[in-house]
């Protein structure tokens, strides 16, 4: 079995922020494979399908982002669930917006939500789908750019980069990351 997250925070305020894309993974796969996100368990709503011949859970952890560690935790201790059958997708501020990059595993590059999930881990050893949002305009506040929204200009982008991600995590799913890797990196 397979748990594939997606990062970002709950309520409708964040709905559409750059720091939901992950959460938008996890939408577009329920989509996809007709997954029905109507499980609320383990701190995030989920739901159980298939992906190809691989049993899985997609989750959107409720959790908000600096403590989603907590939620992939006790998924991990409920199913049995390895490491190595994760996968995570979030947001990258310094990847630009729409580029998608795939790591086998990785160190959290400052972004609490994956610092979260590896101490609650005690490893780096996960599969991630890194998804570009750009960088803070020059001055600007942090905060404030992840917490807000994509322009009319990179919606296209982004909603192209979901698919991507879509397409990446059924290559994972499969355990080709290094096909995944050559194709969408």
């Amino acid at each position: 079995m397979k748990l594939i997250v997606g990062l970002g925070n709950p309520g409708r305020e964040y709905a559409g922020t750059r720091h939901n894309v992950g959460f938008g993974v996890i939408a577009r796969l329920s989509e996809e494979y007709g997954i029905n996100l109507n499980i609320k368990e383990h701190k995030a709503v989920c739901g159980k399908g298939m992906i190809g011949t691989e049993k899985v859970i997609i989750a959107q952890p409720q959790t908000y982002m600096n403590n989603s560690g907590e939620s992939i935790r006790s998924f991990v201790d409920y199913y049995k669930i390895d490491v190595e059958d994760i996968i995570v997708a979030f947001d990258d501020i310094d990847l630009p917006v729409g580029t998608i990059r795939i790591r086998a595993k990785g160190s959290a590059g400052g972004h609490n939500g994956v610092k979260s999930i590896i101490n609650h881990l005690g490893t780096n050893e996960f599969a991630r789908i890194k998804i570009g949002v750009g960088g803070k305009p020059e001055g600007g506040n942090l905060v404030s750019h992840v917490l807000g929204r994509f322009s009319k200009s990179d919606e296209k982008e982004i909603s192209d980069s979901l698919d991507r991600a879509c397409s990446a995590v059924k290559l994972m799913v499969d355990g080709d990351i290094n096909k995944a890797m050559n194709c969408y990196n």
